[in-house]
């Protein structure tokens, strides 16, 4: 997994609250084995009305999902958050996200920006009226600015554990890595009479 520590694009704007998982990728999509391959199945219901924010081509390449309270709230699929990376999608703004989801997202390299609702409402405003307009988000400080929308390095909720795995680099299993030579050390020592595993 790759360091994040900024990123800047242009603003999908969803303007809805209670965006589940299954919103974000119908289960149907589950039965699939792969880990990748699932950008066709991001909003897939909502997709097929033609004036859903996904099929306006002005919005092409923009990379950051603006959205209402309690994002991503549901089941705990981890599908959602691929569907949203494999569109290439970088970062989502909301004034909420679900627990989990929020736990997922930083796991594939996606930042989780929880904002204050006014600001997260000022950015609707301009986003709904310009499609060029974007926004920097700075991982490592943990600020916002958006100059069409007027917020210049608004802080933002991101907890300690999902910032230390997008500035490091670091998905689970590699920050477990990390711990390698303390875990064989613990292993040498262990009572040979407790139970193994395999």
């Amino acid at each position: 997994m790759e360091r994040v520590v900024k990123v800047r694009g242009r603003i999908i704007p969803i303007r809805r609250s209670n965006i589940d998982t299954d919103q974000i990728i119908p289960a149907h999509w589950m039965k699939r084995v792969e880990r990748s391959g699932y950008q066709d199945g991001l909003f897939e219901n909502w997709r097929t009305d033609p004036e859903f924010v996904l099929n306006d081509a002005n919005r092409a390449g923009a990379t950051v999902l603006l959205a209402g309270e309690n994002f991503g709230c549901g089941s705990s699929r981890e599908h959602a958050v691929w569907a949203l990376r494999d569109y290439r999608i970088q970062a989502v703004i909301a004034p909420s996200i679900a627990d989990i989801h929020r736990g997922n997202l930083p796991q594939e390299g996606l930042v989780p920006v929880e904002l204050d609702k006014s600001y997260v409402d000022r950015l609707f405003e301009v986003a709904e009226e310009d499609p060029e307009v974007d926004v920097q988000i700075d991982i490592l400080h943990r600020t916002l600015t958006c100059a069409s929308a007027n917020l210049f390095d608004k802080e933002f909720h991101l907890d300690d554990a999902s910032h230390f795995t997008l500035v490091n680099g670091l998905d689970p299993i590699d920050q477990t890595l990390l711990l390698k030579n303390e875990i064989l050390s613990y292993e040498s020592h262990r009572n040979p009479w407790l139970p193994m595993i395999g």
